[in-house]
């Protein structure tokens, strides 16, 4: 077979191809001792790239190369079992082959007959992804980019379905405002699809958490009904399946009585934590998930998929189709009734990449079971990091993890230091410190007004080895800041 266009003879390819390979297999064998982040500066990774457009050909031997010295070697290690930081779950070897494969078949899923494999695991996973979490076994639903994309989805769905077919030709001006709420420890990307939606953030209602990160039921009640009272509209209350700042649940049970005693759309954040529903011991935390109107997951957090692979979760389809099916004359192609789902009339997204063979080979590949056991492993890795972490004379256990993310700080050598300032200047100072020394890659955030160290454990290369050192780690420099 002659090549074609842009292409190679087919030999050349499977050369190419096995080099590739071989690049790959070469950056997995460096995971355990090379730096997770490789201390580069950005005008030296911009100088890089600093080019005019090529016109001529780079061999691509020596494209390879580059890119091995370039991007492979310098990458920040995501896959690797010393990354903590926001929510990396690292991928798996079977996914990496999906992408592979997605790549070189280049499907566009927005209609039927331009994948029909992808359309049916489309369907599936999304199908798996609701039964896994206990949501509903038949669940409608579309893959989107990450959890910021998924509540995005949601949200509009509930806004027109909650708020009438008015909305969509008239928009928010065929009635007073529309109010929703969550608590303020819900994801900053809510504040963002209020302002996409078109609501006015003046009109998202961010209710005070208990000691524990939990939304106060008390307080959400009165303000709905003070919201009513005043001509309002509310429509929809947001619960958390695992907030990113602490991991903390929301009392889902009790949301979804209240939201559905007030006739509101109850949406559930579980990005970061909702699969963490499938483990039997997490489940009691998750009652009341299978009562949402609607879930938004990230397969690329607690399934192990690399980027991007969130989820949007319905209870069936024809919400989605109600807001998203618009009829264009260069799509109507589907003249058979056959039954098949043409997936850009229930998304945004004309134009799909094949998010969901990556997601069923990993179901296929693993089974749900071990899925389970790894992410359960995971819980268990942050209830280790607590435990040395309460022993210790020089760290501070911040709250008690409910799912594998673990606040903390370290308190000096031995907990020498004393008052709330020098802690605090000691753990902000703590993190750029660690980043710079490479062994490990782990960020803050803020609890209570206050810098904590946040470690998420979710990945499942990660053992209680790599949890001793990353203890050790932080000794090790913060005892280098101290002596400074």
């Amino acid at each position: 077979m002659e090549p074609r266009g842009l292409d190679w003879s087919l030999s050349e390819f499977e050369r190419v191809l096995q080099r590739a390979v071989g690049l790959v297999v070469e950056r997995y064998g460096t995971l355990d001792t090379a730096p997770v982040f490789a201390q580069v500066t950005p005008p030296e990774v911009e100088a890089w790239f600093r080019e005019p457009v090529p016109e001529a050909p780079m061999p691509i031997d020596a494209l390879l190369d580059t890119v091995k010295v370039t991007v492979l070697d310098t990458a920040t290690l995501n896959i690797g079992p010393h990354m903590y930081a926001y929510v990396m779950a690292g991928g798996t070897h079977v996914s990496v082959l999906a992408e592979l494969f997605a790549a070189a078949i280049d499907q566009n899923g927005g209609k039927w007959h331009l994948g029909p494999a992808l359309s049916a695991l489309e369907e599936r996973v999304i199908q798996w992804g609701g039964s896994f979490i206990g949501f509903a076994p038949e669940a409608g639903g579309a893959l989107v980019s990450g959890g910021s994309a998924a509540n995005l989805t949601a949200l509009t769905v509930a806004r027109n379905l909650q708020l009438g077919d008015a909305v969509a030709r008239e928009g928010l001006f065929s009635g007073p405002p529309a109010t929703l709420y969550g608590s303020t420890e819900v994801h900053g990307c809510i504040e963002k699809c209020v302002e996409l939606l078109g609501l006015g953030t003046r009109h998202y209602r961010r209710i005070p958490v208990d000691a524990a990160h939990r939304i106060r039921l008390d307080l959400l009640g009165a303000q709905i009904e003070a919201d009513r009272a005043a001509g309002l509209r509310p429509f929809c209350v947001i619960g958390n399946a695992g907030t990113v700042n602490t991991g903390a649940i929301d009392p889902l049970d009790s949301l979804a009585d209240l939201a559905a005693r007030h006739h509101l759309w109850f949406h559930v954040d579980g990005a970061y934590g909702g699969m963490a529903a499938a483990v039997e011991a997490c489940r009691p935390k998750f009652r009341g998930l299978e009562s949402a109107n609607s879930v938004a997951l990230d397969f690329h957090k607690w399934l192990y998929q690399p980027f991007e692979a969130g989820c949007a979760l319905f209870r069936d389809w024809e919400g989605l189709h109600r807001t998203y099916h618009h009829a264009a004359a260069y799509l109507a192609t589907d003249q058979g009734g056959d039954g098949r789902r043409d997936l850009n009339e229930y998304s945004f997204q004309l134009s799909r990449n094949f998010k969901a063979l990556k997601v069923w080979m990993t179901f296929k590949a693993y089974g749900a079971a071990r899925l389970r056991q790894a992410i359960a492993s995971d819980i268990a890795n942050a209830a280790y990091l607590a435990d040395r972490l309460r022993s210790a004379e020089d760290f501070e256990l911040v709250h008690e993890p409910e799912l594998s993310i673990v606040c903390f700080r370290y308190l000096g050598s031995a907990g020498h230091l004393h008052g709330t300032e020098p802690i605090d200047r000691l753990n902000r100072a703590l993190i750029p410190a660690l980043e710079a020394d490479g062994r490990v890659f782990i960020t803050g955030t803020t609890v209570a007004g206050r810098p904590v160290i946040r470690a998420c454990c979710i990945n499942h290369r990660q053992h209680q080895g790599d949890i001793d050192r990353l203890v050790t780690t932080i000794r090790d420099v913060g005892r280098a800041l101290e002596a400074k």
